[in-house]
């Protein structure tokens, strides 16, 4: 497998661990909670980690504007159906407006090798 793919494939994990962790941060009720509050720590730091991994290849930018963009989207699809939280107009365009950017990013950057 190429650098490229396994770069990628850290990243996706990293980003699934950084919203595990989001989720129990939101069940820690605001650190007050042993277990969610354990879990949390333990799932963002694996994330930074497997982001770490991503960087050997993907330049820091890139990486964390993916990271960080698909991991918002992704956050707020989970707060949607998870914990029931409305997302109104602004909140759907903004989102829409991450997403573009993180395809812009992919498809017209020569800063992603």
């Amino acid at each position: 497998m190429s650098p490229t793919v396994v770069a990628y494939l850290y990243l996706v994990c990293a980003i699934t661990f950084e919203i595990i962790g989001t989720t129990f941060l939101a069940k820690s009720q605001e650190f007050t909670r042993p277990l969610p509050t354990l879990a949390s720590i333990v799932l963002y730091s694996i994330s930074f980690y497997l982001l770490t991994k991503t960087l050997r290849v993907i330049p820091l930018g890139i990486a964390y504007a993916l990271w960080g963009g698909i991991g918002i989207c992704l956050t707020a699809l989970v707060g949607l159906v998870v914990f029931k939280q409305a997302i109104d107009g602004p909140a759907v365009l903004g989102i829409g407006l991450i997403v573009a950017g993180v395809v812009v990013l992919n498809l017209f950057s020569s800063s992603i090798g």
